[in-house]
């Protein structure tokens, strides 16, 4: 591993820090803001539950099932997640080095994202499987006499392989390449405004509460545009149970089943508690990875950080 920030390897130490930072950030603002997810994850799945504002939906869940029920399968979602984003930062910030990320622009940030997020998605899928079931044990049915028998993420994808094959492990897959649009997005609206906020600011350090803003808006941006597909790929991973469709069904047929039988409204169905989760985890994520990232620049390599 290289000290170096020369564009003729992606193995550096600037990369690794990045993607030790993102996953830090991930974690951190995943773990602060989960039962918001909780509640995403249970008004997209369970069919006879009503769409309520987030805080009532909490409220409900509280009374019903107690605090505990808000933070059903935590660990898993932390562990895949932390997973997810080291290779998805690693992969970035590596690929900006090799295309010289003194010349970034907006096309070059969403070409070197939309890369990332593919890789990100082939390589650690089968973990969001297994933690989509894991996080519903005990709510739903589905899959629910195999559910019990493990409780890992590591026996889960052993349980899953052996009982079901290999390929559920990559159930939702397709939808999930197709929503490699959304970090996509994401990082390509969050680098533009941060490179034309660092340009206006002259050098000046950027406050926190600007990063935490920018990561707001780009979150906001990208889900809005994907979320029909976010729906779609919560159901497939975790398997839905809609009469007359076949557990088999794919993308396209789920789509057109919910606006069937829901209408443009049952492909939105939680979208206001997956809005507010994912834009503040995502705005507080960048918070920690850029103070995280700035911080161990600052102090092991002690000089400003490469970006």
């Amino acid at each position: 591993m290289t000290g170096g920030s020369n564009g003729g390897s992606v193995f550096t130490y600037e990369t690794l820090v990045h993607a030790i930072s993102g996953a830090a950030g991930s974690v951190v603002a995943m773990a602060t803001f989960f039962p918001l997810d909780t509640v995403r994850s249970r008004l997209q799945l369970e069919e006879g539950r009503q769409s309520k504002n987030t805080l009532a939906t909490l409220k409900e869940l509280m009374s019903k099932e107690g605090p505990s029920t808000l933070y059903r399968g935590i660990v898993p979602v932390l562990e895949s997640l932390c997973a997810s984003n080291f290779v998805y930062f690693y992969t970035f910030h590596g690929m900006k080095l090799l295309r010289s990320s003194r010349n970034q622009t907006a096309k070059n940030d969403l070409l070197v994202a939309s890369i990332a997020g593919f890789i990100n998605v082939l390589v650690t899928t089968p973990l969001w499987v297994v933690n989509t079931r894991l996080k519903m044990k005990g709510i739903t049915d589905i899959h629910e006499r195999n559910n019990n028998e493990y409780e890992t993420l590591l026996d889960g994808i052993i349980h899953i392989w052996k009982y079901e094959g290999i390929g559920k492990l990559w159930a939702g897959t397709l939808p999930s390449l197709i929503l490699v649009a959304n970090p996509a997005i994401q990082f390509m609206t969050y680098e533009s405004i941060k490179r034309k906020v660092s340009s206006s600011l002259g050098g000046a350090q950027t406050p926190a509460w600007i990063f935490f803003t920018i990561g707001a808006i780009a979150k906001t941006v990208a889900t809005i545009l994907t979320y029909p597909l976010q729906l779609v790929q919560t159901k497939l991973r975790h398997g839905h149970n809609y009469e007359n469709l076949s557990p088999n069904a794919g993308t396209l047929q789920i789509l057109l089943y919910i606006l069937k039988k829901n209408g443009i409204g049952g492909l939105y169905k939680g979208m206001e508690a997956k809005l507010l989760q994912t834009v503040l985890t995502a705005a507080l994520m960048f918070l920690a990875y850029e103070k995280i990232s700035r911080f161990v620049f600052r102090i092991l390599l002690h000089r400003p950080t490469v970006r």
